[in-house]
This record gives structure tokens, sequence and C-alpha cells, in this order.
């Protein structure tokens, strides 16, 4: 017996939304509620592909249909939850959706995904104590979910525990050795152990990896990217912009192979060489080179609109570490608090 059109079509949409197609998963979530206008799996898609493309009130309105309609789907919940952690930065809602999924789930699978969920708003409020508090109380695994395993590892990472994290990694790795997210937490677990050969092995394999997906589909020409970091680069404050006075800078996908070999991280959003520190007396040495990373911004961003804001505060931040912060005569003292969380992907839920 064949499957029936509305599942056809919305097999076919999840389908076509992880192979990165959103225009294809967009069509056919709207043929299937041409067959049935009621479907909160129809809305639930509608409303992943508009997160991926950075249309977040759209898709926060389609989870919130997709809600409505069925009050004990949890999908939409979860999905929404991830919407309120980042970009959106609503901890508290997070946190409230969450606790609102641990309240009729009963799969182990589901009760996994609200309490990682519910961990990575804790730890983006702050609230470190009961994260871990959380973490500990994590169903044991082996996890046969997919994307489990390295959700855990990745939140055993943020806490601290390296032993714990690799063991996961580890299992992660086996159940999708193509997952660029993987090897790059087990490259800062390595770093973190003091592996430094492993660690370089990892980031490489990420690098690789993450050259291969696809740009999100705003991304820029090089051209017009190009243009938006020098506009970027005016929204400095005085002392980074005479910092940076005459630097060549220069635009690319991602760091080369053999930055990463020698320590950088593959998903480093800039470079800044040549500034701080004795430069030679001649040669291109004394050059000040800024190299920004496309594919790392954004990454890091998720909607064009936030680009120009990320390269000057990714920038500023940079010429302040390389200068000494604390010397409020080299550099002003920051307008916004450096968000680490937003530098730490999460896997797209489906």
């Amino acid at each position: 017996m064949g499957m029936d059109p509305l599942s056809a079509h919305l097999d076919r949409g999840w389908e076509l939304f992880s192979q990165g197609d959103a225009k294809g998963a967009r069509a056919c979530a709207r043929r299937a509620l041409e067959i049935d206008g009621s479907s909160p799996e129809a809305h639930t898609l509608l409303g992943q592909v508009a997160a991926q493309g950075g249309e977040y009130d759209t898709a926060m309105e389609h989870f919130r249909t997709a809600m409505a309609l069925d009050d004990g789907y949890p999908d939409p919940m979860l999905n929404a939850a991830e919407l309120l952690i980042h970009p959106l930065q609503d901890y508290e809602g997070a946190i409230e959706l969450c606790d609102e999924v641990l309240e009729f789930v009963d799969t182990r699978e589901e009760i996994v995904d609200a309490m990682l969920l519910k961990f990575d708003a804790l730890l983006a409020k702050g609230d470190d104590e009961d994260a871990k508090r959380l973490l500990d109380a994590l169903p044991e695994g082996p996890y046969e979910q997919p994307g489990q395993s390295f959700l855990v590892g990745r939140a055993r990472f943020e806490v601290g525990d390296a032993e714990q994290a690799e063991a996961h990694l580890a299992d992660a790795l086996r159940d999708d050795a193509r997952n660029p997210d993987v090897h790059y937490y087990l490259g800062l677990v390595r770093e973190q152990k003091r592996d430094w050969r492993g660690a370089a092995v990892a980031f490489l394999e990420c690098r690789g990896l993450d050259r291969d997906l696809p740009a999100p589909p705003w991304s820029l020409p090089r051209e017009q990217f190009h243009r938006t970091v020098v506009r970027a680069l005016e929204l400095v404050e005085a002392p980074i912009a005479r910092a940076l006075e005459g630097a060549l800078v220069v635009v690319d996908d991602q760091p080369g192979v053999e930055v990463v070999a020698e320590g950088i991280e593959p998903r480093a959003p800039l470079l800044l060489d040549g500034l701080g520190g004795e430069a030679p007396p001649e040669g291109p040495g004394r050059l000040v080179r800024l190299f920004v990373y496309q594919r790392n911004l954004e990454r890091l961003c998720g909607a064009i609109e936030e680009l120009e804001d990320e390269i000057a505060h990714q920038v500023s931040e940079e010429v302040r570490h390389l200068l000494g912060a604390t010397d409020a005569r080299k550099v002003a003292a920051p307008t916004v608090a450096p968000d680490d969380d937003r530098k730490k992907p999460r896997k797209t839920r489906n």
C-alpha cells in the first residue's frame, strides 16, 4: 500500500530540507497545506525553512500555528525553543517551552532533546550550575537518535568534562563521520587535553567537510561581501580604526590548511596578523593583514542583516585582544559583551 499524498509531500520536503534545498522543501510544504490546511507538520517544515533563511518572525509564526493545531506535538515547540535561544536570545521563553514539552513527552529521545535544549538556554543565560545539574540528570547513553551523541558530547565540553565529551563525540563520529560539527568539537576537546596533533587532524577534517556544505541562501557574492567588510570597518570606534589604518584586507571562504595545521580554528571568523609585537624592519611582515572568512561569519550570523555589526564586533574584539584590552589608552572599552555561545554552532534539528 502506497504512502498517502500528504505524507509523501512532507517526507519529500524534509528530505529536501536536509539536503539544503530550501526552495524545494517550501514547495512541498505548500503542497501539503493544499491537501490539509491544518497540518501541523507542514507548518513545522515551513518554520524550519524560514528559520534557515533568517526569516525568524515568519518561522515563529509557523511554529506557533503548529502548536495551536496540535498542543501535543513536541517538534514545533522544540524548534521554536531552539530559535529563541539563538538568534533571538529569549532564554526564559525557551526554558518555558522545554519545561512544557518535558511535562508530556514520554519517549527517551524526546526527553533528551528537550533537556539538551534547556541546558543550552540555561548556559546561555549564565545559570552554569543549573545547567550542569540538568546535564547530570540526563538519561545515560548510548543514544540511538541521530545527532544526540554529538549534542551530549558538546554539552559535556561546555561544562569542562573533556573525558566524557570525547567519549560521546567518538560515538557521534561512528554514527556520522561526515558531520563537521563532530570533528570541530573533537578538535576543541583535544586542544583542551593538549593533544595538538589530534586537534589539528580533527580541525583539518572539519575544514574539509565545511567546505563541501552549501552556502546559506542569503550568501553574498564575494565582491559584495568585501564591500560589506569595508562598511563594517567604518563602524568600529576610532582607536580600533587607528590600529587598522593601512591594513591589507583579504576576504576568503575559510582559513587555509596551512594556518589550520598551525593551530588556528577552522571556524575562526577572522585572523589579524602583524598587529602587536615586534615587526621586522622592512618587507611584507610590517603590513597589518586582516583575513576575513566569509563562510564562518555567515555561520555566526544566520541572516544578512547581522553581517556588518558582527564583522565590526569580531574585528574590535580581536584588536583589543592583541593590543591588551586593559589599556584604555590603546583601545576603547567594549560596548557589547562578547557572546561566545554564538561561535558554537548547533546542528539543525529535523
